[in-house]
């Protein structure tokens, strides 16, 4: 009989990959808390510290019983109905709980399926809320340099143009003006702040009227190249927009629920966004689901439009349990123990990483929350240093020239010290050639 992975590799399509299968694959038999039991080609097992949250969401870890009860719960009475004139308990409790929780002003909450599409319901709104302001030219956006927002078509729009994943497809996105990126918080001189902004307020005087919004992950850019950036340019998008009388966007989706450090990274900024999108560790990483909110004046203007309603209602939309499971994970939020356990995880990463400055193949070391970014010279070996991490116990996916870690908060100074020691010891393997057979 085939192994998992072979029938694996004969049927199914994994994310940014080729379809024939050439890199690495492991089977996953068992998650608990931080870590993963994965069984390799050869059939070997290794247990592994998941340094990825599963790509950003798990943040209280796995099998979390507060979480694992929710869904429970949520079963025995009912999975799933549509959201069309319909409405149940843990949505209405979700909405009540986002908006306590968000920055100020905002007042409504879409529920959407994923990232990508709760920034798609943001463009939408921005578009809509224009023409029902009397501005019907007001279709393109404003973004930055170095951005990642998702992978369908409208997000993909806003994602850096040249340096993105997304040039394949030019004549399909839509021309919107981006700005240059800000420059590195960890260098970043206000002469060189004040440079950028008088760069961004050019292109929105020039732009003003066709532009609907601007849109940035604010302080952390993510997929884009884990940069992060002060938050001083996240006030300053603020001003800007509303001197021009544009909506402003905040993609939270990384960097929402405490990975920064602050509960919504536009909270380092002090400002509030007219839409923000949030999703990954909304539900813990149990279900996907996301949420786009705005504040009562965008829901009054595209309400009051000629459309007289958001277009755009997916199947899915509040899912109940995803909803349930959300609820119980913004719960495990809300005394603020969040914010030891992120300072804990920052200052291991902090600490740990900072030894792969003394190898050649090492561009740059840097943290912010409970993110720890390794940046090389040049592209990661994404198979190597795969191998060589899981050989030291840690689960990474590389991309581009970053090795970085992003695990959950719930991870112990030890585990953290396993995970940055596994991490830097991959790097300097791979780079080196040893990279496991």
């Amino acid at each position: 009989m085939s192994s998992l992975i072979e029938r694996d590799r004969s049927s199914l399509w994994h994310p940014y990959a080729p379809a024939s299968g050439t890199l690495p694959l492991w089977e996953v038999e068992a998650a608990d808390g931080v870590a993963l039991r994965l069984r390799d080609e050869a059939g070997r097992v290794h247990e592994v510290l998941d340094a990825m949250s599963s790509w950003w969401s798990v943040i209280h870890g796995y099998r979390h019983p507060v979480l694992d009860e929710a869904v429970q719960r949520q079963l025995s009475s009912f999975s799933h109905v549509m959201f069309g004139g319909l409405t149940h308990r843990p949505a209405v409790d979700l909405a009540g709980q986002l908006l306590s929780m968000a920055p100020r002003g905002l007042e409504r909450v879409f529920l959407a399926d994923s990232g990508s599409i709760s920034v798609e319901v943001g463009l939408k709104l921005a578009v809509q809320f224009q023409t029902a302001s009397g501005r019907p030219k007001r279709q393109r956006f404003l973004t930055v340099r170095g951005g990642y927002h998702g992978d369908t078509f409208a997000a993909m729009g806003v994602c850096d143009p040249i340096d993105g994943m997304h040039s394949a497809f030019p004549g399909l996105l839509a021309a919107n003006v981006f700005a240059p990126r800000p420059p590195a918080a960890s260098t970043a001189t206000p002469a060189q702040v004040q440079e950028w902004r008088a760069s961004v307020e050019a292109l929105a005087r020039e732009h003003s009227d066709e532009l609907a919004a601007i849109i940035v992950e604010p302080v952390l850019q993510g997929a884009g190249g884990m940069f992060a950036y002060p938050a001083e340019c996240v006030r300053i998008v603020r001003e800007i927009a509303d001197h021009h009388g544009l909506l402003l966007i905040l993609d939270e989706i990384a960097t929402g629920f405490g990975r920064t450090g602050q509960l919504f990274a536009a909270d380092h900024a002090g400002i509030s966004p007219d839409i923000m999108c949030v999703g990954k560790a909304l539900t813990g990483g149990y279900l996907t689901l996301a949420a786009t909110l705005c504040t009562g004046d965008v829901a009054r203007r595209v309400s009051g439009g000629e459309a007289g309603a958001l277009l755009h209602g997916p199947t899915f939309m509040a899912n109940p349990l995803a909803c349930a499971v959300a609820n119980a994970s913004l719960g495990l939020l809300r005394d603020d123990g969040w914010r030891t356990d992120v300072a804990r995880v920052e200052a291991g990463l902090a600490e740990g990483l900072a030894p792969a400055l003394e190898l050649d193949a090492v561009a740059d070391v840097r943290t912010i929350g409970a993110v720890g970014v390794i940046e090389l010279k040049d592209a990661v070996d994404v198979a190597a240093v795969t191998r060589t991490a899981v050989g030291n116990g840690v689960w990474v996916r590389p991309f581009r020239n970053l090795v970085y870690a992003m695990p959950p908060y719930i991870s112990t100074a030890p585990q953290v010290r396993s995970i940055t020691e596994g991490m830097v010891a991959a790097v300097g393997e791979a780079a080196n050639g040893r990279a496991a057979a």
